[in-house]
């Protein structure tokens, strides 16, 4: 197994990046995480995980040893694929993921897309006491879970905002007004980000 890439970042897409090792350029797919906290054009480290099959050698990256872990356990779960998990990872923040396995939140995990109600509480049997001993990080993630402060974020990050300092907009802009649109909040939220 290819344990990490250590090269310069040519190329960064939300889907997939491009590291320059040594004149070969290794496509790497990554998640939303891992791209928000990539430089652009400077040397950095990847932590990777190659999966092999029939018709494709592909290989996917993280930025963390926590994300790769939560990978290699979603992978590991029945229905789960790579393409999958990396979906997960790009949906959620992983603490986000952990304590909703940890505390068996299901209907949290299948507001993600393409995960039905099945694989979301078999994820949860199969990973809760693996998850648990991983431990969930204390680091504050802000909770939304008001529909329409999810909506918001949802479409900040499909304009291309960074996660967290979208989340922490939200949070302001909602503690000051909770009957806001999610257009009104939207448009509030890039006022301040900008």
């Amino acid at each position: 197994m290819i344990h990490h890439i250590n090269g310069r970042l040519t190329e960064k897409y939300p889907t997939h990046v491009v590291i320059d090792c040594h004149g070969v350029g290794y496509l790497i797919h990554i998640s939303l995480h891992t791209y928000e906290q990539l430089p652009q054009g400077e040397a950095c480290k990847l932590l990777t995980y190659l999966s092999i099959k029939e018709d494709a050698h592909s290989l996917y990256g993280f930025f963390t040893e926590t994300e790769r872990e939560l990978f290699l356990l979603l992978i590991s779960v029945s229905g789960v694929g790579t393409n999958t998990a990396r979906l997960i990872l790009s949906s959620m923040h992983p603490d986000e993921i952990k304590r909703a396995i940890v505390s068996e939140d299901d209907r949290l995990l299948t507001r993600i897309k393409g995960l039905g109600p099945k694989t979301a509480k078999r994820l949860i049997l199969e990973l809760k006491e693996k998850v648990e001993k991983m431990g969930v990080s204390g680091d504050k993630i802000l909770s939304l879970n008001n529909k329409i402060q999810e909506e918001a974020l949802s479409g900040l990050l499909v304009l291309g905002f960074d996660r967290k300092k979208s989340e922490a907009a939200i949070s302001k802009i909602s503690a000051g007004n909770a009957a806001l649109t999610v257009e009104e909040l939207i448009k509030l939220a890039i006022k301040t980000l900008y």
